[in-house]
């Protein structure tokens, strides 16, 4: 008989790539990992894993079946989930993820919010890139997350939060400091530093430099830099290495520097659209929903002028 249990590690072993981490991250042991996935080939009669020195790689048939299982493991999370959270919205624990361009300017907006209105949450906090999250909502390791919108995943449903316009970070001494808007054509893109490869706010970015006219002596689009943190991108704009752009939820905390101005852009503005992603099985949207009305009401309260303007 096939147990939940044993498509965990199998889900576990083909997220991690190694019988050491994936179980590190089931809490087991690795001899007893490696013995539950035996006893799934055998009852299956394939088999699941090439197992390499310091290495495994799951077989096609393997890659296969951890897909399909990740599935049952989700629809046996909501169905733990229908049972236990029909009372009241926000109660028990429930596991959210965030997107690193987010996690250091919402978390400490809404967090009391929901310790004060919801005191039986028992929320558990997972930062990392957006690819990783979608992964794990998926998977069932996630309830919902924070993310940066379009998704395009059809088994995921979102909820919008709100718009997050871009500014233009430059050092203080910026002659255009003064200006109330700057156009898109006047940003030097050989000075424009980014968060590193896999970072959704680089490729929102990128995507909106693409749109910019070049003349023929323009510089190599964005400098190479391999931050994973936009308050490291900020100490290289307060350097004076650069500019950057940065989210308007970031802005009032980002401009406690003062070696930082901020610019904002030209219509249309550039931004991007954060919403919460959850699984469009999940029985519990109307946590979800609550969770939302948090977060646009903290983000609507905090809401005020452009750090360093006038208005």
């Amino acid at each position: 008989m096939v147990t939940l249990k044993q498509l965990r590690y199998l889900a576990a072993l083909a997220r991690h790539g190694h019988f050491g981490r994936a179980a590190e991250a089931c809490a087991i042991t690795q001899p007893a990992l490696s013995m539950q996935i035996r006893d799934l080939e055998q009852f299956l009669g394939v088999t699941l894993v090439e197992r390499r020195p310091g290495e495994v790689a799951l077989t096609e048939i393997g890659r296969e079946i951890a897909r399909r299982g990740e599935q049952v493991l989700a629809a046996s999370i909501d169905l733990v989930d229908f049972a236990r959270y029909r009372a009241k919205p926000l109660t028990g624990r429930l596991t959210l993820g965030i997107i690193p361009s987010l996690a250091p300017y919402v978390l400490p907006r809404i967090l009391p919010m929901l310790q004060s209105k919801f005191p039986e949450l028992r929320l558990e906090l997972r930062e990392t890139q957006t690819r990783l999250l979608v992964d794990e909502i998926r998977s069932g390791v996630l309830d919902a997350a924070m993310l940066a919108m379009p998704l395009g995943e059809p088994d995921i449903d979102t909820i919008t939060l709100f718009d997050d316009l871009f500014l233009l970070a430059v050092p203080a001494n910026d002659p255009r400091t003064g200006d109330r808007r700057v156009a898109a054509r006047d940003i030097d893109q050989s000075r424009l530093i980014l968060l590193e490869d896999g970072h959704c706010l680089r490729d929102q970015a990128l995507a909106f430099c693409s749109t910019i006219p070049r003349g023929p002596s323009a510089g190599p689009a964005s400098m190479a830099f391999g931050a994973s943190s936009l308050s490291t991108v900020m100490q290289m704009v307060a350097g004076g290495y650069g500019v950057t752009l940065i989210p308007e939820i970031a802005a009032d905390v980002e401009a406690r520097d003062e070696r930082v101005r901020f610019l904002r852009l030209e219509d249309p503005q550039p931004g991007r659209s954060i919403g919460l992603a959850f699984r469009k099985t999940s029985p519990r949207k109307a946590d979800f929903a609550a969770l939302g009305e948090v977060v646009k009401g903290c983000v609507d309260d905090d809401s005020k002028p452009m750090p360093g303007s006038s208005s």
